[in-house]
């Protein structure tokens, strides 16, 4: 397609739409599909965690190879996966959201923090 990016890192046709089925059978935890998107939203315990969490996120997109929208909120990160290509969800995104996921800290690190 003209004026469209193809990133040859990406293990994935990017003619290959995912079905909203699909989507919701495969989508992680915590994500939702919806428009054709898939998203999900972090809270922190303050901006500077949020900020430094879309970093993570965008560096780890830069290795990806696929890259997500993120939009920065007070104490909240919205991450949003959408191949353009595909003009929707494809296996690329679902794999993309549970990479982001692996940025958290574990549960118990959380727990851990906030008693501190």
């Amino acid at each position: 397609m003209p004026g469209m990016a193809y990133d040859p890192r990406m293990n994935y046709d990017p003619a290959r739409k995912l079905t909203d089925g699909d989507v919701q059978d495969l989508k992680p935890d915590g994500w939702y599909g919806d428009d054709g998107k898939l998203f999900r939203e972090f809270e922190f315990g303050t901006y500077q965690e949020g900020v430094d969490f879309a970093v993570r996120v965008a560096a780890q997109a830069e290795e990806r190879g696929h890259h997500p929208d993120l939009h920065i909120y007070f104490r909240k990160v919205r991450v949003n996966f959408f191949t353009h290509d595909a003009g929707g969800v494809t296996q690329a995104d679902i794999d993309g959201a549970r990479a982001v996921d692996t940025l958290l800290p574990a549960p118990d690190t959380q727990a851990q923090a906030a008693q501190d």
